[in-house]
């Protein structure tokens, strides 16, 4: 019997029911055979976003029917007080209100190429460390981890849920009435929409117990950089792949565009599964409109070893 690796991804995240892929269609099965022709024989660079972890209950920002959202930006963060104050109040309703997330099992097709050796890494543009709960080892979280904090003045980090215990100690009752106020929606960042903009205001927000600094979520916001280490390991997986196959992913932003562009200007067959377009679709040697999770079963199961 397989034993699962309890406590490295993130507990707390899901806020839709998970779901069991479907099989292929018998469309999806001709393109899939391709695709594994092409990888046959390669070293395979995993690149993976939301689209993967929709199976397993959580949100993503661009899917096919998702809701538009404004979610804050770096500079608003770090500048203004009162916008620290709105997120992290929205942010502790929200994740008062999420459950466990577990791996779908396009995670774990994931992990057993890699134990295959068929893969030279995983990039993940997700935060919610389902790959390594999943058993994957050689992963890089290119946007962060939201299971920790950082301190922006000393670096120190802290679990997420350790704040959750310290921000209901500075707010008593006050997720009970941000519940009563009227919880709208919930974003994939577990950003709830409270509209009392009174209660907001009554939030205290927590700061770094060693230094007295500001806290931030430890996973790269919008018009923030992806720190430089985490670029050049995702490089080097890249480099030591003969092909680049990207699930999940609609490569919106450059931290994982400029990875297939790089597979792609090596000479390297580029495959791109995703529900919908991508920005990388006209680097693509072959593109898949379908199920991340099932395509990612399918070729754990039909791809040759090395």
């Amino acid at each position: 019997m397989e034993q699962k690796r309890h406590g490295v991804g993130l507990t707390g995240f899901a806020s839709m029911p998970a779901v069991s892929p479907a099989a292929p269609s018998d469309r999806d099965l001709e393109a899939l055979k391709r695709i594994r022709d092409l990888l046959a024989g390669k070293r395979i660079a995993l690149l993976t976003g939301a689209g993967l972890s929709t199976d397993s209950g959580i949100p993503d920002y661009r899917g096919p029917g998702s809701l538009p959202r404004s979610p804050m930006t770096y500079q608003e963060f770090v500048r203004d007080a009162a916008s620290r104050q709105r997120y992290w109040a929205r942010n502790h309703v929200g994740w008062s209100h999420l459950r466990h997330a577990d791996p779908n099992p396009g995670h774990r097709a994931a992990a057993e190429m890699e134990r295959r050796g068929l893969l030279s890494g995983v990039i993940t543009q997700n935060v919610d460390r389902l790959h390594e709960d999943a058993g994957s080892f050689n992963v890089v979280d290119l946007h962060g981890r939201y299971d920790q904090v950082v301190c922006l003045d000393c670096g120190r980090t802290y679990s997420r849920h350790l704040l959750a215990a310290v921000l209901e100690e500075l707010n008593p009752g006050f997720l009970e009435q941000a519940t009563q106020s009227g919880l709208v929606e919930m974003a994939p960042d577990a950003d709830a929409t409270v509209e009392d903009r009174a209660l907001i205001s009554s939030f205290v927000v927590a700061v770094c117990p060693a230094c007295g600094g500001t806290l931030k979520p430890d996973f790269v916001y919008f018009g923030e950089n992806v720190p430089k280490d985490r670029v050049e390991r995702s490089y080097a997986i890249v480099d030591d792949a003969g092909a680049m196959l990207v699930a999940g992913s609609s490569l919106t932003v450059m931290s994982g565009l400029r990875f297939v562009r790089h597979a792609a200007k090596d000479g390297k067959p580029v495959v791109i599964i995703n529900r919908g377009e991508t920005r990388g679709d006209d680097r693509a040697t072959i593109k898949l409109d379908a199920g991340v999770s099932e395509s990612l079963t399918w070729l754990a199961a039909e791809l040759p070893p090395l």
